[in-house]
């Protein structure tokens, strides 16, 4: 589903990735951790071209996302994306919010729209809050329409990047049980997170980085007892402690 080739990418003379390649297949898990800085973020974000690549390639469901030509705004349509910050309108109801993407972007109708947009606020928990704003509702709520909005999109696949980040810790597990949800059905999942409990419960693989590099990237269960990495081993005992 995505095939991640030796990319490289600089901020000027800063080298913030260096020739990492992954790939996620149809259906699977892959959590992607690693210190503050190590390049996770900038990594997923170049999944469905959100920041440009200077070498390598990437490919989703057989669509050159590095290639000239390649219509990104339609890729992107079918890659749902959750943020840090929920990247809601706030002058929109959450409803409206659910169905900007899918007439402007899948011109579907308002009553396919909705339906649609309903279904998924039901799958996450908010049906009953369709008419209220943003402002109105918790960071996790607003996280979860921001999970339920890119379903809506029927997405291939799902990137994540550190969802929980902005969150209470009170609130944290009401989005990381959508999360879990979505990945028992089946949903291929690229997930940016330091949320190791996540990563042992549902991912199948772990790609840990280090100075925007691939260190490892390895069975969750391999990862976990036997990290080969000093690095690694180090960051395993900081954030499990």
């Amino acid at each position: 589903m995505i095939e991640i080739n030796n990319i490289s990418k600089w901020y000027g003379n800063f080298q913030v990735l260096s020739q990492c390649s992954a790939t996620v297949q149809k259906g699977e898990v892959v959590v992607v951790c690693g210190p503050s800085g190590s390049g996770k973020s900038t990594l997923i974000k170049t999944v469905n071209g959100l920041e440009p690549i200077d070498q390598g390639s990437i490919v989703i469901d057989g669509v050159s996302v590095t290639a000239k030509g390649t219509n990104l705004p339609s890729l992107r349509a079918r890659i749902g994306m959750v943020f840090q910050g929920f990247e809601l309108f706030p002058h929109l109801s959450v409803l409206e919010n659910m169905l900007l993407g899918q007439m402007k972007v899948l011109k579907r109708d308002r009553e396919s729209a909705t339906k649609k947009a309903t279904t998924y606020l039901d799958r996450v928990g908010l049906a009953g809050h369709a008419a209220k704003f943003p402002n109105q509702l918790s960071g996790g709520q607003q996280q979860r329409i921001a999970i339920a909005r890119a379903l809506a999109m029927d997405p291939i696949a799902m990137l994540f990047d550190e969802p929980t980040s902005a969150l209470d810790p009170e609130m944290i597990n009401e989005v990381l049980d959508v999360m879990v949800g979505l990945a028992r059905d089946g949903m291929t999942m690229m997930v940016v997170t330091h949320e190791m409990s996540f990563a042992k419960k549902v991912a199948d693989r772990v790609i840990f980085m280090d100075a925007g590099a691939i260190v490892e990237d390895r069975d969750k269960i391999a990862f976990f007892n036997e990290p080969r990495s000093l690095r690694a081993q180090e960051f395993l005992g900081k954030i499990i402690h």
